[in-house]
């Protein structure tokens, strides 16, 4: 669930009215193709069981359709950043569709037709994506924009084909996204810490101070003390919310991950299934199938934060087609030999423990790290509950953020329970 994160939140307009207008569909998770004449109309209720008028607009599930003036820009921007039969063929020979589904970012796919071969070394079909309600303001999107750049370059990531204002071209990699049940598939699992591992292991040109985690839960705290809901809907829910005295809860949070021992590494910030790619065509032999993506939350951070957060997304599902367009099953959340898994997995990768490295010591290390991921997992479900509550309230993205934002509450505090 690709998420906005750091830099300077935009002031809200918080008198203008919540819009009623149909919504579009972002990023990160693959679109489930709904077949209408399957569909279920859901009670309008939400998540958390309240009436709910939003699930009422929502009974027919997400919008499916590339509307009209998307479609003319996509035609433009290929046209002007790519080369070749791109610069030839007329906006009715374009081709454009969704291609997935998530929470900040819409996403699409753009390609030739069929019968307008390449005639050069220009991609046949190339990723389109639209920054939704940007969070974090734009120099954080000129350093995502070099991070990913720097990244196709190592090989890292896919191909950058175009930068602009509203979004950028990215090299269309054929795969598929994982799904929420494959994170805790043991092999993939294993390469997941892999990958994380060799992230953390790169030296990048940005600023080496932790400040992103609690700089953008400060910011997204300082916002939502301002917000002004106008939907009941939204209002019952919001008050629902702000009963837990969040501002106190921050400082008993910034308090026990200041005495929690975390390296500082460089971070993807948002390693959950919908962007971790499948590659196609790979060797079945090779342990080499999976690439992540979308790098827009990537920064020196606190390297418990990177494993409690993929841990918590083994809980959400973000591909359930009705309101509230996720699902969530907190008896997911990975027990401790799966925890041990992915730790000893990532140790191995990093060199953490050698051969001569004592039985004892090794279970130490991996006891300290459980004690580590497992309270930052806490930062996660803080963070992403505060930066859903805003979503609420400017995204156009069809989504249950309330609802959402409930549920990592929820789940925050029965976590505390368990490890503080």
């Amino acid at each position: 669930m690709e998420r906005s994160g750091c830099g300077n939140i935009p002031t809200l307009k918080t008198e203008d009215a919540d819009s009623d207008a149909p919504k579009e569909k972002g990023d990160t998770t693959a679109m489930v193709v709904i077949n209408q004449s399957n569909l279920r109309a859901p009670s309008p209720r939400g998540g958390n069981g309240d009436d709910d008028s939003e699930a009422e607009s929502y009974r027919d599930g997400r919008t499916e359709e590339v509307d009209r003036d998307m479609k003319a820009k996509a035609y433009a921007w290929c046209r002007d950043f790519l080369s070749g039969t791109w610069k030839k063929i007329p906006e009715s020979d374009f081709q454009i569709s969704i291609i997935s589904g998530g929470l900040s970012n819409l996403l699409y796919l753009c390609s030739l037709p069929d019968h307008s071969p390449c005639i050069g070394d220009e991609p046949q079909q190339v990723l389109l994506r639209v920054y939704g309600a940007i969070l974090q303001g734009v120099d954080s999107l000129v350093l995502e924009s070099v991070m990913f750049a720097i990244l196709a370059e190592r090989m890292l990531g896919p191909r950058l084909y175009g930068i602009f204002p509203e979004g950028r071209l990215e090299q269309y990699v054929p795969s598929t996204r994982l799904r929420t049940e494959q994170l805790r598939i043991p092999e993939l699992s294993a390469e997941i810490a892999v990958k994380m591992a060799r992230f953390h292991e790169m030296v990048m040109p940005f600023n080496k101070e932790p400040k992103w985690l609690f700089g953008t839960i400060d910011r997204y705290m300082d916002q939502i003390l301002k917000l002004k809901f106008v939907r009941e809907a939204h209002i019952k829910k919001f008050n629902k919310l702000m009963k837990h005295n969040l501002q106190e809860e921050l400082e008993s949070l910034r308090a026990l991950l200041a005495a929690t021992p975390s390296p500082v590494v460089f971070c993807h910030n948002d390693v959950q299934e919908g962007n971790i790619l499948m590659l196609e065509d790979q060797d079945p032999s090779s342990k080499e199938k999976l690439m992540l993506i979308d790098f827009e939350y990537s920064s020196y951070n606190y390297r418990g934060f990177d494993f409690g957060n993929h841990f918590c997304e083994w809980v959400y599902d973000y591909t359930y087609d009705q309101w509230p367009f996720f699902k969530a099953n907190l008896d997911n959340y990975p027990n401790r030999e799966q925890q041990l898994h992915f730790i000893q997995s990532y140790l191995a990768e990093t060199g953490g423990y050698s051969e001569n490295t004592m039985h004892e010591d090794q279970a130490r290390i991996e006891e300290e790290m459980i004690v580590e991921t497992n309270r930052y997992a806490l930062a996660s479900h803080f963070l992403w509950g505060l930066w859903s509550i805003i979503q609420a309230r400017i995204s156009t993205i069809e989504f249950g953020y309330m609802d959402y934002a409930q549920s990592r509450f929820d789940a925050y505090f029965k976590q505390k329970k368990l490890f503080t």
